[in-house]
Protein backbone atom coordinates (compact mmCIF):
# COMPACT_ATOMS: atom_id res chain seq x y z
CA UNK A 1 0.00 0.00 0.00
CA UNK A 2 -0.04 3.02 -0.02
CA UNK A 3 3.58 4.94 -0.33
CA UNK A 4 5.09 6.41 -3.38
CA UNK A 5 6.31 5.51 -6.50
CA UNK A 6 8.06 6.61 -9.85
CA UNK A 7 5.49 7.66 -12.09
CA UNK A 8 2.46 7.44 -9.46
CA UNK A 9 4.14 5.44 -6.77
CA UNK A 10 1.46 2.94 -5.74
CA UNK A 11 0.14 4.21 -2.26
CA UNK A 12 1.62 7.67 -3.34
CA UNK A 13 1.59 8.13 -7.03
CA UNK A 14 3.53 10.92 -8.87
CA UNK A 15 5.08 11.29 -12.57
CA UNK A 16 8.36 11.54 -12.08
CA UNK A 17 11.02 10.48 -9.12
CA UNK A 18 13.92 8.50 -8.12
CA UNK A 19 14.00 4.82 -10.04
CA UNK A 20 12.26 2.15 -8.74
CA UNK A 21 13.62 -1.05 -7.80
CA UNK A 22 11.94 -3.97 -6.89
CA UNK A 23 12.30 -4.97 -3.30
CA UNK A 24 13.81 -7.83 -2.38
CA UNK A 25 11.98 -8.68 0.12
CA UNK A 26 13.36 -12.52 1.24
CA UNK A 27 16.28 -10.84 2.16
CA UNK A 28 15.00 -7.62 4.26
CA UNK A 29 15.77 -6.93 7.33
CA UNK A 30 14.55 -4.53 10.21
CA UNK A 31 16.26 -1.12 10.57
CA UNK A 32 15.38 -0.56 14.47
CA UNK A 33 13.38 2.64 13.52
CA UNK A 34 9.59 3.02 14.27
CA UNK A 35 7.69 5.62 14.62
CA UNK A 36 4.44 5.66 17.00
CA UNK A 37 1.18 7.28 16.13
CA UNK A 38 -0.34 5.60 19.58
CA UNK A 39 -1.32 9.17 20.60
CA UNK A 40 -3.27 9.93 18.10
CA UNK A 41 -4.02 6.60 16.85
CA UNK A 42 -6.07 3.73 18.39
CA UNK A 43 -6.43 0.88 15.59
CA UNK A 44 -4.09 1.52 12.87
CA UNK A 45 -5.08 -0.07 9.84
CA UNK A 46 -3.15 1.05 6.83
CA UNK A 47 -0.87 3.99 5.76
CA UNK A 48 -0.26 5.83 2.81
CA UNK A 49 2.95 7.93 1.98
CA UNK A 50 2.45 11.56 -0.21
CA UNK A 51 4.88 10.50 -3.33
CA UNK A 52 7.92 12.90 -1.82
CA UNK A 53 8.04 10.90 1.50
CA UNK A 54 6.87 14.35 3.72
CA UNK A 55 3.55 13.24 4.77
CA UNK A 56 1.83 9.78 5.58
CA UNK A 57 -1.89 9.16 6.65
CA UNK A 58 -2.82 6.40 8.83
CA UNK A 59 -6.59 5.27 8.76
CA UNK A 60 -7.95 4.57 12.34
CA UNK A 61 -10.79 1.64 12.65
CA UNK A 62 -11.18 2.97 16.02
CA UNK A 63 -13.07 5.55 15.62
CA UNK A 64 -13.21 5.69 12.38
CA UNK A 65 -11.18 8.42 10.95
CA UNK A 66 -8.00 9.10 8.96
CA UNK A 67 -4.96 10.50 10.62
CA UNK A 68 -2.40 13.12 8.61
CA UNK A 69 1.10 13.15 9.63
CA UNK A 70 3.83 15.50 8.53
CA UNK A 71 7.52 14.23 7.87
CA UNK A 72 10.14 17.19 8.22
CA UNK A 73 12.88 15.30 6.99
CA UNK A 74 10.77 12.82 3.92
CA UNK A 75 11.00 9.04 4.77
CA UNK A 76 12.57 9.42 8.21
CA UNK A 77 10.15 8.18 10.82
CA UNK A 78 11.68 9.99 13.54
CA UNK A 79 10.77 13.63 12.37
CA UNK A 80 6.86 12.62 12.34
CA UNK A 81 4.28 14.83 13.86
CA UNK A 82 0.51 14.83 13.75
CA UNK A 83 -1.51 17.41 12.08
CA UNK A 84 -5.24 16.59 11.80
CA UNK A 85 -8.15 14.19 11.38
CA UNK A 86 -10.47 13.38 9.22
CA UNK A 87 -13.90 11.49 10.48
CA UNK A 88 -15.03 9.20 8.00
CA UNK A 89 -17.78 7.28 10.11
CA UNK A 90 -20.66 8.77 8.42
CA UNK A 91 -20.02 6.71 5.38
CA UNK A 92 -18.33 3.51 7.25
CA UNK A 93 -18.44 1.92 10.65
CA UNK A 94 -15.09 -0.15 9.96
CA UNK A 95 -12.55 1.73 8.26
CA UNK A 96 -9.71 0.28 6.80
CA UNK A 97 -7.71 1.13 3.39
CA UNK A 98 -7.08 4.39 2.32
CA UNK A 99 -5.43 5.83 -1.15
CA UNK A 100 -4.89 9.24 -2.79
CA UNK A 101 -4.67 10.08 -6.06
CA UNK A 102 -1.25 11.05 -6.85
CA UNK A 103 -1.98 14.55 -7.67
CA UNK A 104 -3.11 14.99 -4.33
CA UNK A 105 -6.81 16.02 -4.85
CA UNK A 106 -8.90 12.81 -4.27
CA UNK A 107 -8.99 10.31 -1.41
CA UNK A 108 -10.17 6.78 -1.81
CA UNK A 109 -11.29 5.07 1.97
CA UNK A 110 -12.67 1.55 1.86
CA UNK A 111 -14.34 -0.38 5.21
CA UNK A 112 -16.21 -3.59 6.09
CA UNK A 113 -19.01 -1.45 7.97
CA UNK A 114 -21.21 -0.75 4.73
CA UNK A 115 -18.69 -2.72 2.74
CA UNK A 116 -18.17 0.54 0.31
CA UNK A 117 -15.30 2.12 -1.27
CA UNK A 118 -15.77 5.72 -0.45
CA UNK A 119 -14.53 8.48 -3.23
CA UNK A 120 -13.85 12.02 -1.70
CA UNK A 121 -12.41 15.53 -3.70
CA UNK A 122 -9.87 17.52 -1.60
CA UNK A 123 -10.07 21.43 -2.53
CA UNK A 124 -6.48 21.70 -1.17
CA UNK A 125 -4.53 19.03 -2.37
CA UNK A 126 -3.03 16.95 0.43
CA UNK A 127 -4.88 18.47 3.41
CA UNK A 128 -7.83 16.00 4.27
CA UNK A 129 -9.30 18.80 6.64
CA UNK A 130 -10.76 20.11 2.68
CA UNK A 131 -11.80 16.78 1.72
CA UNK A 132 -15.99 15.81 1.07
CA UNK A 133 -17.83 12.83 0.37
CA UNK A 134 -18.30 12.62 -3.92
CA UNK A 135 -19.39 9.18 -4.11
CA UNK A 136 -19.80 5.58 -3.00
CA UNK A 137 -19.29 2.51 -4.59
CA UNK A 138 -20.61 -1.00 -2.88
CA UNK A 139 -18.51 -3.98 -3.28
CA UNK A 140 -20.42 -6.58 -1.34
CA UNK A 141 -21.50 -8.31 -4.31
CA UNK A 142 -17.71 -9.57 -4.30
CA UNK A 143 -16.35 -9.02 -0.80
CA UNK A 144 -17.96 -8.72 2.86
CA UNK A 145 -15.03 -7.24 4.41
CA UNK A 146 -12.71 -4.95 1.68
CA UNK A 147 -9.61 -4.05 3.79
CA UNK A 148 -6.91 -2.40 1.65
CA UNK A 149 -7.34 -0.35 -1.78
CA UNK A 150 -5.03 0.41 -4.76
CA UNK A 151 -5.21 1.65 -7.94
CA UNK A 152 -3.00 1.75 -11.49
CA UNK A 153 -1.40 5.09 -11.92
CA UNK A 154 -3.37 6.21 -14.24
CA UNK A 155 -6.80 5.63 -12.36
CA UNK A 156 -7.82 3.04 -14.79
CA UNK A 157 -7.74 -0.12 -12.13
CA UNK A 158 -9.01 -0.78 -8.83
CA UNK A 159 -7.57 -3.93 -6.48
CA UNK A 160 -9.12 -4.25 -2.88
CA UNK A 161 -8.08 -7.18 -0.86
CA UNK A 162 -10.70 -9.15 0.52
CA UNK A 163 -10.51 -10.58 4.31
CA UNK A 164 -13.15 -12.52 3.61
CA UNK A 165 -12.94 -14.31 0.91
CA UNK A 166 -8.42 -14.16 1.07
CA UNK A 167 -8.72 -12.89 -2.13
CA UNK A 168 -7.84 -9.71 -4.61
CA UNK A 169 -10.93 -7.87 -6.21
CA UNK A 170 -9.66 -6.23 -10.01
CA UNK A 171 -11.72 -3.18 -11.02
CA UNK A 172 -11.42 -1.74 -14.56
CA UNK A 173 -12.32 2.48 -14.67
CA UNK A 174 -14.11 3.36 -17.72
CA UNK A 175 -13.61 7.03 -16.34
CA UNK A 176 -10.44 7.23 -14.38
CA UNK A 177 -10.41 8.00 -10.83
CA UNK A 178 -14.04 8.05 -11.29
CA UNK A 179 -15.24 4.64 -9.19
CA UNK A 180 -18.76 5.19 -10.57
CA UNK A 181 -17.40 3.93 -13.85
CA UNK A 182 -15.59 0.61 -12.23
CA UNK A 183 -16.96 -2.91 -13.03
CA UNK A 184 -15.55 -5.66 -11.53
CA UNK A 185 -12.75 -7.93 -13.88
CA UNK A 186 -11.40 -10.54 -12.08
CA UNK A 187 -11.17 -11.71 -8.29
CA UNK A 188 -7.82 -13.52 -7.65
CA UNK A 189 -7.48 -16.27 -4.48
CA UNK A 190 -4.58 -16.07 -2.19
CA UNK A 191 -5.82 -18.06 0.60
CA UNK A 192 -3.18 -20.84 -0.03
CA UNK A 193 -0.59 -17.94 1.34
CA UNK A 194 -2.83 -16.42 3.86
CA UNK A 195 -6.42 -16.44 5.04
CA UNK A 196 -6.80 -12.94 6.04
CA UNK A 197 -5.39 -10.65 3.53
CA UNK A 198 -5.11 -6.80 4.56
CA UNK A 199 -2.46 -4.39 3.40
CA UNK A 200 -1.49 -4.27 -0.26
CA UNK A 201 0.99 -2.60 -2.80
CA UNK A 202 2.23 -2.84 -5.97
CA UNK A 203 5.13 -1.70 -7.96
CA UNK A 204 5.01 1.44 -10.20
CA UNK A 205 4.96 -1.15 -13.11
CA UNK A 206 2.50 -3.58 -11.69
CA UNK A 207 4.58 -6.62 -12.15
CA UNK A 208 4.55 -7.36 -8.68
CA UNK A 209 2.14 -7.32 -6.21
CA UNK A 210 2.70 -7.27 -1.90
CA UNK A 211 -0.02 -8.69 0.37
CA UNK A 212 0.10 -8.20 4.37
CA UNK A 213 -1.59 -11.32 6.24
CA UNK A 214 -2.62 -10.79 10.00
CA UNK A 215 -2.93 -14.41 10.71
CA UNK A 216 1.11 -15.49 9.18
CA UNK A 217 1.87 -11.95 9.71
CA UNK A 218 3.75 -11.57 6.57
CA UNK A 219 4.58 -9.69 3.46
CA UNK A 220 4.54 -11.86 0.84
CA UNK A 221 5.30 -11.36 -2.77
CA UNK A 222 3.79 -12.11 -6.29
CA UNK A 223 4.18 -11.58 -9.78
CA UNK A 224 2.18 -10.72 -12.67
CA UNK A 225 3.40 -11.86 -16.03
CA UNK A 226 0.79 -9.06 -17.41
CA UNK A 227 1.21 -5.83 -15.89
CA UNK A 228 -1.56 -4.52 -13.84
CA UNK A 229 -3.87 -8.15 -14.76
CA UNK A 230 -4.24 -10.00 -11.30
CA UNK A 231 -5.45 -13.36 -13.57
CA UNK A 232 -1.98 -13.40 -14.39
CA UNK A 233 -0.20 -13.38 -11.06
CA UNK A 234 1.78 -16.22 -9.36
CA UNK A 235 3.13 -16.60 -6.16
CA UNK A 236 6.75 -16.59 -5.66
CA UNK A 237 7.67 -18.35 -2.57
CA UNK A 238 8.98 -15.41 -0.79
CA UNK A 239 7.96 -13.80 1.88
CA UNK A 240 9.01 -12.00 5.23
CA UNK A 241 7.57 -12.04 8.79
CA UNK A 242 6.76 -9.16 10.72
CA UNK A 243 6.24 -10.78 14.14
CA UNK A 244 9.14 -9.86 16.01
CA UNK A 245 8.29 -6.49 15.31
CA UNK A 246 4.25 -6.43 15.26
CA UNK A 247 1.83 -9.27 16.31
CA UNK A 248 -1.25 -8.05 13.60
CA UNK A 249 0.14 -6.28 10.89
CA UNK A 250 -2.25 -4.51 8.42
CA UNK A 251 -0.70 -1.97 6.61
CA UNK A 252 2.22 -2.10 4.24
CA UNK A 253 4.16 0.43 1.75
CA UNK A 254 7.53 1.12 0.23
CA UNK A 255 9.87 4.50 -0.14
CA UNK A 256 9.42 5.65 -3.78
CA UNK A 257 12.62 3.83 -4.85
CA UNK A 258 11.44 0.26 -3.28
CA UNK A 259 14.62 0.45 -0.91
CA UNK A 260 12.43 1.01 2.05
CA UNK A 261 9.38 -0.74 3.18
CA UNK A 262 7.44 0.18 5.70
CA UNK A 263 4.63 -1.54 7.94
CA UNK A 264 1.95 -0.82 10.18
CA UNK A 265 -0.92 -2.63 12.05
CA UNK A 266 -2.55 -3.01 15.85
CA UNK A 267 0.10 -1.59 18.11
CA UNK A 268 0.22 1.62 16.13
CA UNK A 269 4.05 2.09 14.84
CA UNK A 270 5.08 2.37 11.80
CA UNK A 271 8.11 0.04 10.99
CA UNK A 272 10.85 0.62 8.83
CA UNK A 273 12.62 -2.22 6.78
CA UNK A 274 15.06 -2.16 3.99
CA UNK A 275 14.67 -4.52 1.17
Amino acid sequence: MSISRLMQMGAAGVSSGPAWTNPDIANASYDSVSGSVSTDTSAAYDLFFKPDGTKVYITDNTPDEINEYNLTTAWDLSTLSYVQNFDASTQDTNLSGAYFKPDGTKMYLTGAGSDGVYEYDLSTAWDISTATHNQTLSVTSQESTPRAIYFKPDGTKMFITGQTGDEINEYSLSTAWDISTATHSHVESISSEETSPQGLFLSPNGDKLYVVGAVNKDVFQYTLSTAWDTSTMSYDSVSFDLSSQEGTPLGVSFKNDGSKMYIVGLTNNIYQYST
